[in-house]
């Protein structure tokens, strides 16, 4: 298969009118490969919870467009909340505030990250973005934890 322009509009046009402004492409062979492969569009306005892979880092590389990831740590004893969350919002009851910021914009030679296993984490899109991103383990079962209630 070939990852080219033809594929990404695609992906851009089913981001554009799915109700969560998003959608993958799964670039696994098989249904047994036990990692994460995929191409994701990302539209602005798409909600991302904060959520963390603690049996893996995460590579996240744009390919075009342009978004933020936002990285956070975890903080027991400082009353610094993210947007869109309480102390409720967050597992056993642990704060968390922001530790990094990084932009991710191939047009000025920012390409991509890596997020390592256990960080908080959540996007932020600027522009639609397609980014391919790779864990380990198999989507479901592979640890992850979000703060969704």
């Amino acid at each position: 298969m070939q990852i080219d322009k033809e594929l990404i509009m695609d992906l851009f046009d089913k981001a554009v009118v799915s109700e969560r402004k998003r959608m993958y492409y799964d670039l696994r062979t098989s249904s047994s490969d036990g990692s994460q492969r995929m191409l994701n569009a990302l539209m602005p306005g798409t909600d991302v919870p904060i959520h963390r892979h603690p049996q893996s880092n995460e590579n996240v590389i744009c390919l075009c467009g342009k978004l933020v990831e936002v990285l956070y740590e975890e903080d027991s004893l400082g009353d610094t909340m993210p947007m869109r969350m309480d102390a409720q919002d967050v597992p056993n009851g642990k704060r968390l505030k922001e530790s990094a910021r990084y932009m991710l914009d191939p047009s000025v030679g920012n390409f991509g990250c890596v997020i390592p296993a256990g960080v908080w984490h959540t996007v932020e899109v600027i522009e639609p973005c397609v980014i391919y991103e790779a864990k380990d383990g198999k989507y479901g079962e592979d640890g992850s934890e979000t703060n969704e209630k």
